[in-house]
């Protein structure tokens, strides 16, 4: 199943696109030079800068290729070849970012990271960061056939929508929801707190729900967790014990590590089934979840 394609023709992005080695198995676009955000005028700002990420299943082999396309884009590793830059790209959130690139008339910038550290965060939320962009309405480019993949991007959302009726009320609105969702990757990011604006997340979502709809629309309807009442524009999740706990057992492996550690006394190692029980019992539960959450970003 791929991620459902947003409406927009796209041409601008995929011009940017024929600049670099095709060789990629997920592309895509993001950021306020894309969707419009709550301040913005008609649309997104033509002034902003066009951000990407290329997923690329051999990253030595793209980067020798875009350095003969575009030696000018890399800082001063290109002397030191792609196998160093590979070496960078593996720090930290796996991504290697060339920035403030001029490209057809824009300013770009784009993010390379491996097929494989891709899923490997759709899956667990290793980081977040790249899995967290996948969690708000994104401009899909190109996607090969790549079936890992594609069950990864679809299961990286059912995850964003799992934690989310974690951490909110019984009752609750659509746009609550995708609050919730597109803070996922931001809560414990010190940008949040210092130097940035507060309610970036309010300006994601409010001009964007119906993309945000589109995304998330046939998960919620197929989730034997949630009651969505379409037409209300609410929905009502299931709070009981069993049905937190039923949550809990479905997040990403390094989230339950996460909440495994706030909550487990030192020495009593006990499983995980067995702590994430107790979670689901404690009236903090998403308190819990929201804390976890916080040490993942």
């Amino acid at each position: 199943m791929a991620l459902p394609a947003l409406s927009s023709s796209g041409v601008k992005f995929r011009r940017v696109l024929a600049h670099f080695p095709q060789e990629l198995s997920l592309a895509f676009a993001y950021g306020s030079g894309v969707f419009r955000q709550a301040g913005d005028s008609a649309g997104p700002g033509e002034n902003n800068m066009l951000d990407f990420v290329f997923a690329v299943d051999d990253a030595v082999t793209w980067h020798m290729m875009n350095l003969t396309k575009n030696r000018s884009h890399y800082s001063f590793l290109k002397v030191l070849g792609p196998k160093q830059i590979n070496s960078v790209q593996n720090y930290g959130a796996g991504i290697y970012y060339n920035t403030l690139v001029p490209c057809n008339g824009r300013m770009i910038k784009y993010g390379v990271i491996s097929t494989d550290t891709l899923i490997d965060d759709l899956l667990h939320w290793k980081t977040l960061y790249v899995a967290g962009r996948l969690q708000k309405p994104v401009k899909i480019l190109t996607q090969n056939e790549n079936s890992k993949l594609q069950a990864a991007l679809v299961s990286n959302l059912k995850s964003a929508v799992t934690a989310a009726f974690l951490m909110l009320p019984e009752s609750f609105s659509e746009e609550d929801l995708y609050m919730q969702i597109a803070g996922l990757s931001y809560t414990g990011d010190f940008r949040m707190i210092v130097g940035e604006d507060r309610s970036k997340v309010q300006n994601i979502v409010e001009p964007n729900v119906a993309h945000f709809q589109k995304l998330y629309s046939n998960i919620l309807q197929d989730c034997p967790q949630v009651v969505y009442k379409h037409h209300l524009g609410r929905l009502e999740a299931n709070k009981s014990p069993e049905g937190q706990f039923a949550q809990l057992m479905a997040l990403p492996r390094t989230l339950q590590q996460k909440i495994t550690s706030l909550v487990d006394s030192p020495g009593k190692n006990r499983d995980v089934e067995e702590i994430l029980l107790q979670v689901a019992h404690d009236p903090d539960c998403g308190f819990v979840v929201h804390q976890g959450r916080s040490r993942t970003v």
